[in-house]
């Protein structure tokens, strides 16, 4: 990855921050991007103190005129787009299908899905015009399999998979490649948000999350940024429209 420019999303923490970090450890070049502006400055520092090149910008990817920005950023700063990974997401209430509330729903949504499609979009216009890239959206196990409580974040998931199956069929003869990493339950602030959003359900919720987990325990952020890091990499330059699962094995029973 050395030399390679790429644009991480919801960078600020997490999964996103684990792979800023893992690429910066690659060589490559970074701008890091979140809602928390001063999180992806951190992040973006302790990228540097890997030596890697890396810049920050505050993004929220409800706004495309923001997304927008921050992919002209990133070209502006670095001259190209190579890759990116749109990790930026919100977990949601939990709630039951008939519970759940317009406002929370249209609320993920916006995240989880709009905010991916547009990531997308303009990713992909940068990288046409320097003969490619690689994009990974990052869905989850629950964009595979339905879960309790998860109406909104698992239909936004499985949208961003069937988005990223589309972008990959439409630009595959044109160098952009595009798949989905399907994390399971990994060991990240939103996880924690889970039991904060319901402190009677969410702590019961975990603890049958866990237990489904034929490998018996949550992923590490690490973990998935290594897959992450894979899906940029030109070793996986014959996939796209993929949507592998990192997930101790959940989607496997």
């Amino acid at each position: 990855m050395t030399g390679k420019v790429g644009l991480v999303t919801g960078g600020a923490s997490g999964i996103g921050r684990a792979a800023v970090l893992a690429f910066a450890r690659e060589g490559a070049r970074l701008l890091v991007a979140d809602v928390d502006h001063g999180g992806a400055e951190q992040t973006a520092q302790e990228a540097r103190a890997l030596g890697a090149d890396a810049a920050s910008v505050g993004l929220d990817v409800r706004e495309e005129a923001e997304v927008e920005r921050a992919v002209g950023v990133a070209t502006q700063a670095f001259g190209r787009l190579d890759f990116a990974l749109n990790s930026a997401g919100i977990q949601g209430p939990l709630r039951e299908a008939a519970e759940y509330a317009e406002h929370d729903w249209q609320q993920v949504l916006a995240v989880n899905l709009t905010g991916v499609w547009l990531c997308t979009k303009h990713e992909i216009r940068a990288m046409l015009r320097t003969g490619g890239g690689s994009i990974v959206n990052v869905a989850s196990n629950f964009g595979l399999v339905g879960g309790v409580g998860m109406a909104a974040y698992s239909a936004s998931k499985h949208g961003v998979i069937g988005l990223t199956k589309t972008a990959a069929v439409e630009y595959a003869d044109r160098g952009v490649r595009v798949n989905a990493l399907c994390p399971g339950a990994t060991e990240t602030p939103l996880v924690g948000k889970i039991v904060d959003a319901d402190p009677v359900a969410g702590p019961e919720i975990i603890s049958q999350i866990t237990a489904a987990l034929p490998m018996g325990r949550m992923g590490r952020p690490e973990e998935i940024a290594s897959a992450a890091l894979w899906l940029c990499s030109p070793g996986a330059s014959f996939m796209t429209g993929a949507a592998l699962s990192v997930d101790g094995g959940f989607v496997a029973r």
